[in-house]
């Protein structure tokens, strides 16, 4: 008999994941509004209605699944993850009906933002976190809150960190239209990268290998700074490079959302992956991706 994965994040990682995870589990997925079940049946998820902002809402979650798939994203203000600690109550109260459980796995997908700037440097998860964001603040909270349950409930908890992700619906060609600038080489931060669809490949492993309270750097071997990845995109589609510019002029041309990223730079190693969890990873950098074929950015597989 199927164990019971419950998804939470119904989104496009989760999505691509699915097809990986239906032949291991029975699905089933969070679903803030109702007119998005049915998308998610044709997936083979069965939708549960809930949100993870209207805890009164999620107990129906209490004793439901044998996993838990955390996708969602924190709220956007303060610096304490209230979705996670919402959903972690709800699947923690004891359940009235006969046969149900607590979840003996929780695999959370954070970000790699945690780390903050570190200068260009190689880093591994032993390194310390430097949260400099808000959104890096409240990451790191829910991190926290995820690792302190699995302790609590003898369950395993484990984070996969996760930098920035790519695919053909997920590529910066707005932005090149527009000519957005990039930083000159030599001011340039390095940045981190993973295909949607290995980092589906990933989470599946992660379900399967993942050790209790074990943080993962679910990246790709890729070496590049920002504007060498603008420029790789470029090539293949046929667009103007991005113009470059100091980063003494990039307060005044540059998004603030961009900018905070241009701020923080940083290169992950991702021995963790390959060695525990036994991940081959199917676009092993972006340049390799883009020149074998970059239609094929972005299947789904």
């Amino acid at each position: 008999m199927k164990r019971t994965l419950l998804i939470v994040g119904c989104g496009d990682i989760a999505l691509r994941a699915a097809p990986l995870l239906l032949p291991h589990y029975r699905l089933l997925g969070l679903c803030r509004r109702p007119e998005h079940r049915a998308a998610l049946r044709v997936q083979g998820i069965t939708p549960v209605l809930g949100d993870l902002d209207n805890p009164g809402s999620l107990g129906k979650l209490a004793g439901m699944a044998h996993a838990v798939l955390h996708l969602a994203p924190p709220p956007d203000h303060g610096e304490r993850d209230t979705r996670t600690a919402n959903l972690l109550a709800a699947l923690t109260k004891r359940p009235k009906r006969k046969g149900a459980m607590l979840p003996q796995r929780l695999i959370y997908i954070s970000t790699s933002g945690v780390y903050g700037d570190c200068n260009g440097a190689w880093v591994d998860e032993t390194r310390l976190i430097n949260p400099q964001t808000g959104r890096a603040l409240r990451r790191v909270d829910a991190e926290r809150q995820v690792r302190n349950w699995g302790l609590r409930n003898h369950a395993s908890a484990s984070i996969l960190r996760v930098p920035g992700i790519y695919a053909l619906n997920r590529l910066p060609l707005g932005r090149l239209r527009d000519a957005c600038p990039a930083l000159l080489p030599e001011e340039d931060s390095y940045t981190n990268h993973i295909h949607a669809d290995d980092l589906a490949r990933i989470i599946f492993a992660a379900l399967r290998h993942a050790r209790p309270g074990r943080i993962y750097h679910a990246c790709d071997d890729s070496n590049l700074k920002m504007g060498e990845y603008f420029d790789l995109i470029a090539d293949r589609f046929d667009l103007p490079r991005p113009p470059r510019i100091a980063r003494t002029q990039a307060e005044g041309s540059i998004s603030p959302g961009m900018l905070s990223f241009m701020r923080e730079s940083r290169r992950l190693a991702n021995a963790r992956i390959k060695h525990e969890l036994h991940v081959n990873l199917r676009y092993p950098t972006v340049a390799g991706c883009i020149a074998s074929g970059g239609a094929r950015v972005g299947e789904s597989r």
